[in-house]
């Protein structure tokens, strides 16, 4: 079983990174993060605060598409077209068949997050310029555009020359490249000069990011689940409905959940999303103890879990014929 797990695990990966729509939201959204300090420029309080918040809910929101169009495409589409059959039939149990999946997208969804992570962090320490006067970061943006121009070129030499997926082989480079890229700006200053490490290093928007990526791993889980029974749309459906849902569960229902038994049942059964959304705190200069970060991803890993385990139920009894 666990060689069945992992080679569907391994095949659903390269599938993910593969999609088209894969390689058009990873660059989307790295030019998005690239456009954050001049979004920002434009508020009467702290700029640099609003670009943190636009940039964490750039990546979150991201996620949320990229992980339904993942699962629709490794999921759903393989049900319609039938060659889910060749692999149920091995025998396969359909139980590690959707384990299988989602370790496979989750890990595609990983990739993703960790590229978007290490073009945020760079936009963080370039700052916003407020004013004339401030100068750029020229370590951030050589290196930065080094890396993304570096990996285009070997995603174009690796199809051209090995026939290898464009696609699969710049997701690879883009995690590479930009985190090394990231790496190099931490040691230099905006006047190339070498420095301590820990100079620019927030360790708090890890934190934060770590968060938002397990939110991400949720949505994936809940969109394999709803790509066992539906197609595209209807999978990005669920998915807004838990984000949106997720976002508000607190306000809406958790009030009443001492007295409301549906208001109890639909607070514990939706993802309350702002467990795992820590922006207000980093914008109030809060720390987040590692007991909250212990906890919070034992939540998400629970909620994966139950979604994992509806996504079998509802793929145990799905015609396949």
């Amino acid at each position: 079983m666990p060689a069945q797990l992992l080679a569907i695990a391994r095949v659903t990966f390269v599938e993910s990174i593969r999609q088209p729509i894969y390689v058009v939201l990873l660059l989307s959204v790295i030019g998005l993060l690239a456009l954050n300090p001049a979004i920002s420029a434009y508020t009467f309080d702290d700029d640099n605060k609003l670009m943190i918040d636009l940039g964490l809910s750039t990546v979150m929101l991201a996620g949320l598409l990229l992980a339904a169009f993942s699962a629709t495409g490794v999921v759903s589409q393989e049900i319609e077209s039938q060659t889910v059959l060749t692999v149920i039939s091995k025998p396969v149990a359909r139980p590690v068949f959707v384990v299988g999946k989602f370790l496979g997208v989750g890990g595609a969804l990983t990739v993703a997050v960790w590229c978007w992570s290490m073009a945020f962090l760079m936009t963080v320490r370039h700052k916003v310029m407020s004013s004339a006067a401030d100068k750029f970061d020229w370590p951030v943006l050589a290196l930065g555009g080094a890396a993304v121009i570096g990996s285009a070129l070997v995603g174009a030499a690796a199809n051209y020359l090995f026939s290898r997926p464009f696609g699969a082989a710049l997701a690879r480079s883009l995690a590479v490249a930009l985190g090394l890229a990231w790496f190099l700006i931490l040691m230099l200053n905006r006047r190339w000069e070498v420095q301590p490490l820990h100079t620019d290093f927030r360790g708090d928007l890890l934190v934060a990011l770590f968060l938002v990526l397990q939110a991400v791993w949720i949505f994936g889980a809940v969109a394999v689940a709803a790509s066992t029974r539906l197609r595209q749309v209807m999978t990005l459906t669920v998915c807004l409905g838990v984000f949106i849902l997720g976002l508000t569960s607190g306000h809406f229902f958790g009030p009443w959940r001492e007295t409301s038994l549906a208001a109890r049942l639909a607070y514990n059964l939706i993802p309350n999303l702002q467990f795992l959304w820590t922006g207000e705190a980093i914008m109030q200069g809060r720390t987040i103890p590692a007991d909250y970060v212990g906890w919070a991803t034992a939540y998400s890993l629970l909620f994966v879990a139950a979604a994992l385990a509806l996504a079998a139920a509802l793929f145990q009894t799905r015609q396949t014929r």
